[in-house]
């Protein structure tokens, strides 16, 4: 699951006054302050990583999820380590699904676990629904106390959420972002990351894409060519660590 990087020869690109550490990533190296940087984890949810869950009800392959919780463990660990701020997303719905829209919005036609769910009226308010076990982060993921959860009913982490906030707060300028699915909420979050003047860098191997390793490859490529950056988890802890 390799995408050709883009052939530039350029020097490390700064995001913030101060930068302290040098991540190596492609397209190029990323200088970025650990004062105004934030590990960003997308859905690491059951729904969408274990068998049982949303997406292995729908027929999506969750089989490559145990490495991609481990990637990501390291990834949480590291940032744990040198204090960044790090905020998980929690995709998922009310019991009456209030934030769906019903069928006037799109994510009612678009949403696979509402289809299944109206299709299946006996997994209703089993799948990706607040206090279910598919709606939970997994184990080895689990959120400290003081780690800030946001719960969102769309893709991107910036819809409908107060995500923006918290990060300009915090002044925050940079995002790791790290999570499922490579193409669906990790992308949309970056490109709406993108499109508010943050740069942000995506950890493939820490993310597990739904679809084949073309669609993995087409949003790391997308990501590197058009939207910001990519780095594995061994560079990112490296940097840390340094």
């Amino acid at each position: 699951m390799n995408s050709q990087p883009l052939a530039l020869d350029v020097e490390a690109v700064p995001t913030a006054a101060g930068a302290d550490i040098v991540i190596d990533a492609l397209p190029e190296p990323i200088a970025i302050s650990l004062a105004t940087t934030a590990l960003v984890i997308v859905d690491m949810q059951n729904a969408y990583l274990s068998k049982g869950g949303y997406l292995d009800h729908v027929g999506f392959d969750v089989s490559g999820s145990p490495p991609v919780i481990e990637k990501t463990a390291e990834l949480l660990a590291a940032a744990r380590a040198k204090g960044l701020k790090t905020i998980f997303l929690q995709n998922g719905f009310s019991p009456d699904q209030a934030e769906a829209g019903g069928p006037t919005s799109p994510v009612w036609y678009k949403s696979n676990a509402l289809k299944y769910m109206r299709a299946h009226p006996e997994m209703r308010g089993k799948l990706i629904t607040y206090d279910t076990w598919d709606f939970e982060i997994v184990e080895p993921l689990a959120p400290r106390p003081g780690e800030p959860v946001i719960r969102k009913a769309r893709y991107s982490g910036f819809a409908g959420t107060n995500l923006e906030q918290m990060l300009r707060a915090s002044g925050v300028t940079t995002l790791l972002l790290a999570g499922v699915n490579t193409n669906v909420c990790v992308e949309s979050t970056l490109r709406d990351a993108y499109h508010r003047e943050f740069f942000a860098v995506m950890v493939p191997d820490a993310t597990l894409q739904a679809g084949s390793d073309a669609i993995y490859d087409a949003s790391v490529f997308n990501t590197r060519s058009f939207l910001g950056w990519t780095a594995d988890t061994a560079a990112v802890v490296a940097a840390l660590e340094r």
